[in-house]
C-alpha cells in the first residue's frame, strides 16, 4: 500500500473512534489492509520471520507458589526458595507464572467481567474516553503506536494511569468503576510488590481477533497480565512458545528496563498474542513504569553487578526517554534496547 494511501486509512479509521470492535460491528468481511503485517526481510525482528506454531507442545514456563512466603519459618527457607526461582525464571525466560499471590479469584473475574462490559458498550459511551494523549488519566484507543507501526494490531485498548496520581473514581468508565481501584490497589500489594523485591534480591545478591499479533518487548520495568484464554506466547531458545493459562494465576513478564538493570543478567522476552479462537480475547495488564511522567532519574546497569569482566552494557537513560524513544518507532521494530548499547 502506497504510504499516502495507507496515511489515509489510518486517520479514518482514527477519525471513526470506534476501535477494531467497531469494525466487527459494522459488518466487514475482509481485515483492512493497514492490519496486514508487511513482508519481512532476514534481517528484522526474530521472531516474526518464524513458524507462528510453538513446535515443543509440553514445555511451559516456570510456575512459582508464593504460598507461605510471608510466614516465618525457619531462618527464612521458604522464601529463600521462592527466591531462587524467580531468580532462575528471570535469567532463563523473562516470564512466569505465580500462584497463591492473594489477589482473590472473584476480584479478577470482576475485573475482566468490567473490562468486556466497557468494550461492549454503544461506540457513542466509549468515544467519550477515546484519545491518544499516552498522558491522560483514562483513555480509550486502539493502538497506541498507529501511525507508527508497520502494521496496526487487530485489538482495542482501555488504559488508565494509576500512578501518581489515580483517577478519582467518577473519571472511571460506569462498566469497571466497582473492582477496577480495589484489584489494581490488590495486584500493586501482592503479587507485583513482592515480584519486585524478590527480583531485585535475586539481582543484588485486544477484543476479537483471529490474527497474529506482532511481537514485542515492553519499555517498563515488569508487567504483572491477567489472562484466562490464552494465545499468550514468548519467543524461547528460537521458537514460539504457548504460556498455557493456569487457573487464578497471574503472568509476570520482565521489561526492557529491568534487562538494562541487571546488565543482560535478566532477559525482556520477545512475545506476541496469536488468536486461537473464535470470539473476545481478553487480558488486563499491569505495566509498573513511570511512562511518561517527568522524573529525571538516570537509570543504568546496577553498579554492584559490574566488574572489569562484566563491563556496563547499556548507557543510563530516564524512563521518560526510553518510552518516548520506544512509541516513536512503533511496534515490530528492531529492540529498542540496541539504541542504548554501549
Amino acid at each position: 500500500m502506497a504510504d499516502s494511501n495507507r496515511t489515509k486509512e489510518l486517520k479514518a479509521f482514527d477519525d471513526t473512534k470506534a476501535g477494531v470492535k467497531g469494525l466487527v460491528d459494522s459488518g466487514i468481511v475482509r481485515i483492512p489492509e493497514i492490519f496486514v503485517t508487511p513482508a519481512v526481510t532476514e534481517n528484522e525482528f526474530s521472531g516474526d520471520n518464524l513458524d507462528s506454531c510453538s513446535d515443543v507442545v509440553n514445555v511451559q514456563v516456570p510456575i512459582i507458589d508464593l504460598e507461605g512466603i510471608n510466614e516465618d519459618d525457619f531462618r527464612g527457607r521458604r522464601r529463600r526458595i521462592v527466591v531462587e526461582e524467580v531468580g532462575e525464571a528471570c535469567e532463563k525466560w523473562g516470564f512466569f507464572q505465580v500462584v497463591n499471590h492473594g489477589v482473590p479469584q472473584h476480584v479478577m473475574d470482576e475485573m475482566i467481567s468490567g473490562v468486556k462490559s466497557f468494550h461492549e458498550q454503544p461506540n457513542e459511551i466509549k468515544m467519550g474516553f477515546y484519545s491518544m494523549d499516552h498522558m491522560k488519566k483514562v483513555m480509550f484507543n486502539s493502538n497506541f503506536d498507529l501511525y507508527q507501526s508497520k502494521a496496526a494490531n487487530w485489538r482495542d485498548t482501555l488504559a488508565c494511569i494509576m500512578a501518581p496520581n489515580p483517577p478519582q473514581s467518577d473519571e472511571l468508565p460506569k462498566a469497571c468503576r466497582g473492582t477496577w481501584a480495589e484489584a489494581q490497589s490488590l495486584v500493586d500489594m501482592e503479587a507485583a510488590s513482592f515480584s519486585f523485591s524478590v527480583i531485585t534480591i535475586h539481582l543484588v545478591l485486544s477484543p476479537i481477533g483471529l490474527l497474529e499479533s506482532q511481537s514485542i518487548l515492553d519499555p517498563d520495568f515488569f508487567t504483572v497480565l491477567q489472562d484466562h484464554i490464552g494465545g499468550l506466547q514468548i519467543y524461547h531458545q528460537n521458537q514460539w512458545i504457548d504460556i498455557h493459562p493456569v487457573n487464578g494465576a497471574l503472568v509476570i513478564n520482565l521489561g526492557d528496563l529491568l534487562q538494562l538493570l541487571s546488565n543482560d543478567k535478566f532477559k525482556s522476552a520477545e512475545h506476541r498474542v496469536l488468536a486461537k479462537h473464535i470470539g473476545p480475547r481478553i487480558s488486563v495488564a499491569c505495566f509498573f513504569t513511570t511512562q511518561l511522567q517527568p522524573f529525571d532519574r538516570l537509570y543504568g546497569p546496577i553498579k554492584e553487578l559490574l566488574s572489569n569482566e562484566n563491563p556496563p552494557l547499556y548507557k543510563e537513560t530516564t524512563v521518560r526517554n526510553y518510552v518516548s524513544y520506544y512509541n516513536s518507532k512503533g511496534l515490530g521494530a528492531l529492540p529498542s534496547l540496541l539504541h542504548l548499547r554501549i
